[in-house]
């Protein structure tokens, strides 16, 4: 904890943290179809907090993915500021009123949104990077009481305030995908995928009190706040009765600059991010018009179906429904049958649309409830150009069918609570890490 140094001690409570982490259709058919497993690596998967590009993975690894810290700024931060005078007979415990300085939110990616567990995951790797402990939760400093009450035990002009460490970076989503070495094998490795962005966060807020002529550590937040009190300025020095401060006029356009950095959105070049609208798709204006897709889908039909277990992805006979787990039977109506289209390859990492024989409908992820963790896997039809029915496919190395799959605009993985008939195939944020977002794609 950061004290106010010289003759002011500290009284009252400090707040506590809140912590908690392009190939052609017939490449790709030859490339996908079953056949004999090779060996799998056996390195264990990397921790969330500690994977990096290159590192081993596993099969089971397929269906998740991890964050990347790939950028960090630490910046001490005033949250809440009052000017406050202290004469001789007025010295001695004070409850101070402060006013909000600036505001900080706990975000991540252009949403800001904290649903499922890969943002958790990303703040907490964050924090981990840094060795501090941040906010891992949907909160922000405005929620914090701005009451502070100090014992002034010599006069003079004291800035009393709140304050905080904003920590803000850039992330990026780590998957695990098969790598061909330099030697021509293959091998799984974590590659930088899809989805990326910023977060902010902020550690616990501090509070004290700080004069002038004291001593502090530079570019410490007691530093920032005795920035705030413009000591060089001839008021700084008038006598004045005890109490309250007015705010200084750099105090008033620091405080108004900081609002417009707050409302100013999103700064220019901010990578997109998974969940961001774009022109044309999900959360653009009303009335945008959407291009129907003119699917080119290649002849081969695949199931796709849990290791080793008889239950695969089946579309459902209503629309309403959901894509759930389902016996392959003579009775089955080619609802287990998938068609990939649209099919494009890039470093590795294979992109299609999913039409179903069946229903003659694509697997789709429905705008209302994009952003929601375990949304279920839906079916739409007409088929559209659109990012919420365009999946990609995360391959084992050749000679296995094992395959992760990736919503490609929510970013989340798909997978399942538990394996029985019935149950849907859902979005995770971060994938099933008990491996059953891995699945196999057999070719019918």
């Amino acid at each position: 904890m950061l004290r106010s140094i010289g003759p002011v001690s500290r009284f009252g409570r400090s707040f506590t943290a809140v912590t908690a982490t392009a190939a052609t259709l017939a490449v790709t058919a030859m490339s996908l179809a079953a056949s004999p497993a090779a060996a799998a690596p056996t390195a264990a998967p990397a921790a969330a907090t500690t994977a990096r590009p290159g590192d081993t993975c596993t099969a089971a690894d397929l269906g998740t993915r991890k964050p990347y810290i790939k950028s960090t700024e630490v910046s001490p931060t005033i949250t809440h500021f009052k000017g406050w005078y202290v004469t001789e007979g007025t010295t001695g415990n004070h409850s101070v009123t402060t006013s909000t300085q600036t505001v900080i939110s706990v975000s991540v990616g252009a949403t800001g949104g904290l649903e499922g567990s890969f943002p958790v995951q990303t703040l907490t790797a964050a924090g981990a990077s840094l060795g501090l402990s941040v906010k891992v939760d949907a909160s922000s400093t405005s929620t914090e009481s701005n009451a502070v009450t100090w014992n002034f035990n010599q006069p003079g002009y004291y800035g009393v305030y709140k304050g905080t460490k904003k920590v803000t970076g850039t992330y990026a989503s780590l998957n695990c995908n098969r790598v061909q070495q330099s030697g021509g094998g293959w091998a799984l490795k974590w590659i930088e995928g899809p989805g990326g962005g910023n977060f902010t966060t902020f550690t616990t807020l501090e509070e004290g009190a700080v004069r002038c002529q004291d001593s502090v550590p530079a570019n410490s937040i007691m530093a920032k706040a005795q920035g705030l009190l413009d000591c060089g300025s001839p008021a700084a020095k008038a006598e004045r009765p005890a109490g309250a401060v007015p705010p200084t006029a750099k105090q008033k356009r620091d405080r108004l600059a900081q609002r417009q950095a707050a409302t100013g959105g999103k700064a220019a070049g901010q990578p997109k991010v998974a969940g961001e609208p774009k022109a044309g798709g999900p959360g653009a204006k009303a009335g945008a018009p959407i291009a129907k897709a003119d699917l080119s889908c290649g002849s081969e039909l695949y199931r796709i179906t849990v290791p080793g277990k008889p239950l695969s992805w089946g579309a459902p006979h209503l629309r309403a429904d959901s894509v759930r787990l389902r016996p392959s039977t003579i009775f089955s109506g080619n609802l287990d049958q998938w068609r990939l289209c649209n099919v494009t390859e890039r470093d590795g990492v294979m992109e299609a649309t999913l039409w179903n024989l069946g229903n003659q409908a694509c697997a789709n992820i429905f705008p209302q409830n994009a952003g929601t963790d375990q949304t279920p896997l839906m079916m739409e039809s007409p088929c559209r150009e659109d990012d919420l029915q365009r999946f990609y496919i995360y391959r084992d190395v050749p000679g296995s069918s094992k395959i992760g799959v990736q919503n490609k605009y929510t970013g989340s993985m798909m997978g399942h609570d538990r394996y029985a008939d019935g149950e849907s195939i859902r979005q995770y944020s971060s994938g099933r890490q008990d491996g059953t977002g891995t699945y196999t794609l057999n070719r019918v």
